[in-house]
């Protein structure tokens, strides 16, 4: 999948007041989650994408981690409906940005929830992840719409696994049938003839990388993972994530590529 545009949102000056799932974990430096913001911005340049920089929004203190609000495939766009209640309005704004591109898209309706950070895409493929933020009738919904335009689908139930906000929290698709996974990662039947690189558990968070286009994005700090990476052929950018990570975000989180 070759990708020309990216969707990103600045974090704002409320960012620390977004949603964690960990309380031990230090409050985010605003400076320097907008200087690696930036850097992250300047690596999708620099991979070939033209990017729409959405401002922030103090509303929304999760809004930059924008990948929840949309599932974006080359066929069909489709609007979620994040599991969090305070992120539902994110939704409305992001499609404001989409619309020059994707001036119509299909949308998932409550009781369905649905984060796109759940939304692993394989090719022709979406894995669907069920967690505490996708619910079974959202995926049975988002199945649905990709059936009508194509695509195939399977779930991924992930919610026993405490460690995992989302699917994308412990896989990333690199291409050639080729997956990053943490240890531990369950199995899957629909995986059954890919190839399978393993993350140290103490690499785990390394695992939410992204492809873009020739280079895969990866957090910085993992050698592990760069170096198994390296190893299979492919091209790695390391980034500074450390701000994003103490608020459950990822790479993937912070863009929708398309």
């Amino acid at each position: 999948m070759r990708f020309n545009n990216a969707i990103v949102r600045l974090p704002g000056s409320n960012f620390s007041a977004g949603l964690t799932t960990s309380a031990s974990k230090s409050a985010p430096d605003l400076g320097k989650a907008l200087a690696q913001h930036a850097a992250y911005c300047i690596a999708l340049k620099e991979c070939g994408l033209d990017l729409t920089v959405m401002d922030a929004n103090p509303q929304y203190p999760d809004g930059t981690f924008v990948e929840d609000t949309f599932v974006i495939a080359e066929r069909v766009a489709i609007a979620t409906r994040p599991g969090a209640k305070t992120r539902t309005g994110e939704v409305a704004s992001v499609a404001a940005a989409l619309r020059r591109y994707r001036p119509q898209w299909e949308q998932i309706e409550a009781p369905g929830t649905v984060d796109g950070g759940d939304i692993c895409q394989a090719e022709e493929h979406f894995f669907i992840g069920l967690s505490a933020r996708t619910n079974e009738d959202g995926a049975a919904q988002l199945a649905a719409i990709l059936t009508r335009h194509h695509y195939t689908s399977s779930t991924v139930d992930i919610r026993g696994h405490a460690t995992l906000l989302h699917l994308k929290s412990g896989i990333a698709y690199l291409g050639e049938r080729r997956f990053l996974v943490m240890h531990g990662f369950p199995a899957i039947d629909a995986m059954a003839d890919a190839d399978r690189i393993e993350v140290a558990q103490a690499e785990a968070y390394a695992a939410n990388c992204v492809r873009v286009n020739d280079q895969v994005l990866i957090a910085a700090g993992f050698p592990g993972v760069a170096a198994a990476l390296k190893k299979n052929g492919i091209s790695v950018r390391a980034l500074e994530m450390s701000e994003f990570a103490k608020m459950d975000g990822g790479l993937s989180c912070l863009s929708l590529r398309f």
